[in-house]
Parts: C-alpha cells; sequence; structure tokens
C-alpha cells in the first residue's frame, strides 16, 4: 500500500513550501497540512485505529500470503477524515508509525473533484459509484483518478475513452505516477446476482465489452472485473461456515472469478484482478480470490445523508 511521495506541479506554488510539497519534513507537513484542514486529533486517532483493525482482519484472510488492495470508501466523507488516514497527524502514530492510507473510493462525480482539488495528489482515487454516460467524459479527464469501478457497456467505456485521450494530450502524469503507462484503469462490471436493482453485464456478455475495451480504447487500461454480490448470499455463506468447518463460497464471488479466468484466457491477458467485497464479506471475497476490497462505514462510521455531508 505504498504510493509515491506526493508532488506538488502547480506552478503558483513553485518554490514555497507547503503541506503537500514533497521536500518538507513529513512531519511538519502532516502537522502544517492537519492545521488548516482542521483535522479533530481523537476523530484521527479513532479513524486510524479503525483502519488498522481492517489491515489486520485483511492479512488474517489473505494469511499474508498475497497483496490486497484496501479502498476506504469515504463518499459523504469529510476530506479532514481522507486526510488524516493519508497523511496521520504525528501525535496519533505513537512509537510505531502507521502506513498512510492511499486509495479512496467516492460514488458521485463532483464530491470525487472537489475532494482531489482540496487533498494531496498522492492519493489514488477511485470512481465506485453509479456510472452515467454523460458523466463519463468528465471522469476521464480528472487528473488524479485512478480508476473506474463499474464499466457496463461500450457506450461508458467509449466515453471515457475520449475524456482520458483529451486529457493526455495536454497531461504528462495525470495519475502522479512514476511509470510510463498513464492509463485510466478500469473495471467492468459484472451482475453476478443477477439483481435487476444493480447494475453490471451478465457474465455470458463480460467477454465482448473486455474486449472492446482491451481492442478500442487505447488510454484505457482493463484492470479487471468487479461485482456488488447479494448481500443475502454472503450471509448464507456466514452461517453456513459457521455450522461447518468446511468452507462455504459465495456463489457471485465464484461466477467472477470463473469469468475473469475465461475473459483472461480468450485475450490472452497474463493477469486481471477480481474487485469484489465490502465491508459485510470482504474477508469471504478474499478467501475467493479478491484482490481489491472496498470498505467504508467500517472505517469510517455511518454516512450522513448526503443533502447533510459536508466535504
Amino acid at each position: 500500500m505504498t504510493t509515491p511521495a506526493p508532488t506538488n506541479h502547480s506552478p503558483a506554488n513553485e518554490g514555497k513550501a507547503s503541506s503537500h510539497d514533497h521536500n518538507a519534513d513529513p512531519a511538519a507537513a502532516a502537522a502544517a497540512t492537519t492545521t488548516e484542514m482542521g483535522i479533530n486529533p481523537a476523530r484521527a486517532a479513532h479513524l486510524l485505529a479503525q483502519l488498522e483493525s481492517v489491515r489486520a482482519r485483511i492479512h488474517q484472510a489473505c494469511q499474508g500470503q498475497r497483496r490486497v488492495r484496501l479502498v476506504a470508501v469515504s463518499k459523504l466523507k469529510p476530506a479532514s477524515d481522507i486526510l488524516a488516514l493519508h497523511q496521520p497527524p504525528p501525535a496519533t502514530t505513537g512509537p510505531s508509525t502507521i502506513a498512510r492510507q492511499v486509495h479512496f473510493g467516492e460514488n458521485y462525480v463532483q464530491e470525487l473533484a472537489e475532494k482531489a482539488g482540496l487533498l494531496p495528489p498522492s492519493i489514488r482515487w477511485h470512481f465506485i459509484g453509479a456510472l452515467q454516460t454523460n458523466k463519463c467524459v468528465k471522469l476521464g479527464q480528472m487528473r488524479r483518478l485512478y480508476c473506474v469501478s463499474g464499466v457496463d457497456n461500450v457506450a461508458k467505456a467509449d466515453a471515457l475513452e475520449r475524456g482520458r485521450r483529451a486529457l493526455l494530450a495536454t497531461e504528462e502524469e495525470p495519475n502522479g505516477e512514476d511509470d510510463d503507462d498513464h492509463r485510466l484503469n478500469v473495471h467492468v462490471q459484472i451482475n453476478t446476482s443477477d439483481e435487476s436493482t444493480k447494475s453490471g453485464v451478465p457474465p455470458s456478455a463480460a467477454l465482448d465489452l473486455c474486449q472492446h475495451i482491451h481492442a478500442a480504447c487505447p488510454h484505457l487500461r482493463l484492470r479487471g472485473l468487479m461485482t456488488i454480490g447479494a448481500l443475502a448470499r454472503s450471509q448464507d455463506v456466514a452461517s453456513s461456515s459457521a455450522a461447518a468447518p468446511v468452507h462455504a463460497e459465495n456463489e457471485d464471488f465464484r461466477c467472477l472469478r470463473e469469468t475473469r479466468d475465461l475473459v483472461a484466457q480468450k485475450l490472452g491477458l497474463d493477469r486481471l484482478e477480481l474487485s469484489m467485497g465490502m465491508s459485510a464479506d470482504f474477508e469471504s471475497a478474499i478467501g475467493s480470490g479478491s484482490d481489491e476490497v472496498r470498505v467504508g462505514s467500517t472505517i469510517f462510521g455511518e454516512r450522513p445523508a448526503r443533502k447533510e455531508a459536508k466535504v
């Protein structure tokens, strides 16, 4: 969960020491930004304790054998909460430094844009909300957007492609990445539970959409597949596992893994990741092979109503 040191490319800030300046002393920078953002030390300590608890559960679920990306879902939570996890105030870390959280997930385009403008460029933002075609070009043009989850049709993929192509025509390092691959990561969403209330293509249509992104969208990177499994199935699996020593598997997670394997084989790709598992079932998802989990309320607590949320 490491990330490159924060950088500040704004010409207006050249030669100035700031809380986002990667040449500044890290402790001083964190303290300065904490003061600017108004982070409550008690709140920061609570958030960090929750984050470490989730990380410990992830480590136990994968038995320390592989890396699983944790996306902290920060929608409707203030920027100060995000900063507390990304740049922990020195007073809250104690004798052992807590690794900063890098990946954060947002559901609303405007909220994501506002937070990305306020917070350090070293944060890797994930858009995980319901994807609207008319917002895709704008999303593709966001400089600090790391990944879009939930691509479920060709029109959305093409709009993201247009936005990213326009951005790359003027930007050298939109993601803040050190390598030369500036494509926008995307996950194709699969509706594994066949629920009408959920977005996503059926498993049978996954290959065609993935093929289109891989072949016709050069400014997008097909990172993998994602699903939001039926919560009832995760609850059934939890009950079965508690009653019997044999590991029970959520059929949605198994379906996504099998679909991923088929797509990777047909497209000749060595690696496509699985993004599945949220607060209620991320450990089960990791047991089924998930490479990325999205956890929100377990870290941040209950969310306010959208109209009451403050950036």
